[in-house]
């Protein structure tokens, strides 16, 4: 007998159909790709503003007197280093030093907790919710209290360079104030504790508001009408996805996953060893002494076909020396661009590489990342 999985739904999936997106299933959810065409909402995101809906993501709220210990022992980063109002990029690791999920840590106020307790907010990818809160699970030996506020959570990311005068309009919050990798709650948009966060996930700047689910829709709305005077324009997953390959951004399930480590990805510097023993930290410690036997490393490509996940890296003789993880064709740049493991021995910037399409072999050069300077 055959089970048929349900396909979620954000607060607003019917906004994205109304304005004719093409939707696709990503990561459990119907989720709007494109309106128009990746080149264009890139772009606009490049010189504008875009918005996207990644109310997908999952929000667990971590709270009590061992919030912080629990946090040090699942992350890589130092999480005693946040204040209040500020967010860390870091990596959950499983036991065989390979990586969960990467996500986002914020401190949250502790106005609602007891004497002595901490509270926390952990964003993580949509495809791993189920998977990261099963595994929370199994970890929590402390003195925390875990809610999954994910399905009650609605979460726009407004991004481009007009971002911060657009939203100003909706709030007396001043946003420009708000520091790259923090936070502030306050009203927007005629809704009261709404969270307003300075990340991003395309290198060119912006907010991401995240109100409870019920109240999406109204501020999309509200949005989309204001955003006519500041070239907004709303943009899918798959200009997402272009906006952060350039940047060298990291995609879970492609680029990293539960066999790579951090520090072959790259992230070594959000695995803090000086901090005490964290979940993995013997096998990251033994890495970080010994060396890592693949690096990812970013590539550009001579030919005009893009590398796809998957494809074979070769030296220029023909051996097997990596494999692609991540590639496009960057609207910016309007060359092919991708991201792959390399053995470590090959790693080295400005290295010539092949890559095997398997009809084709395809030349280009590893190169820093980003791709992109913005």
């Amino acid at each position: 007998m055959s089970t048929t999985q349900t396909v979620k739904e954000t607060p607003i999936t019917k906004r994205h159909v109304e304005l004719g997106a093409k939707m696709a299933s990503f990561a459990g959810y119907n989720m709007p790709i494109s309106y128009t065409s990746i080149n264009e909402e890139h772009q606009a995101v490049r010189e504008k503003v875009g918005v996207f809906d990644v109310s997908h993501m999952g929000e667990f709220i971590v709270r009590g007197k061992d919030a912080l210990p629990f946090l040090q022992k699942i992350t890589t980063n130092d999480v005693s280093t946040l204040e209040i109002g500020e967010i860390q990029y870091s990596c959950m690791p499983n036991l065989e030093g390979g990586i969960m999920d990467d996500l986002l840590v914020y401190r949250l106020s502790e106005e609602n907790c007891s004497e002595g307790e901490r509270a926390y907010m952990l964003v993580v990818n949509a495809g791993n919710i189920i998977k990261n809160w099963e595994w929370i699970a199994t970890q929590n030996d402390h003195n925390i209290h875990i809610l999954n506020i994910s399905d009650r959570t609605g979460l726009l990311a407004v991004q481009g360079p007009n971002a911060t005068e657009m939203l100003q309009q909706m709030t007396d919050i001043d946003l420009s104030s708000i520091k790259y990798y923090n936070f502030v709650k306050g009203d927007f948009a005629g809704m009261s504790n709404v969270l307003i966060s300075a990340t991003g996930y395309t290198g060119s700047g912006g907010f991401e508001i995240y109100v409870n689910s019920d109240q999406l829709p109204t501020l999309w709305d509200s949005m989309m009408k204001l955003g006519k005077n500041f070239g907004l324009v709303p943009a899918g997953l798959g200009a997402r996805d272009t906006l952060r390959l350039e940047m060298g951004y990291c995609l879970y399930g492609n680029d990293i996953d539960e066999t790579t480590s951090p520090l072959e990805a790259g992230l070594g510097w959000v695995t803090k060893l000086k901090k005490g023993e964290f979940n993995s930290s013997e096998i990251f410690a033994k890495q970080k002494e010994e060396g890592v036997r693949k690096k990812l490393m970013a590539f550009i490509i001579e030919d005009r076909r893009v590398p796809r996940h998957g494809y074979i890296i070769e030296d220029k003789a023909g051996n097997k020396i990596g494999t692609v993880t991540s590639g496009t064709m960057s609207p910016s740049l309007g060359i092919p661009i991708g991201m792959g493991y390399i053995d470590t021995d090959h790693a080295k910037v400005k290295n010539p590489i092949v890559i095997n399409t398997g009809k084709k072999k395809l030349a280009g050069e590893l190169v820093k990342a980003p791709f992109l300077k913005v």
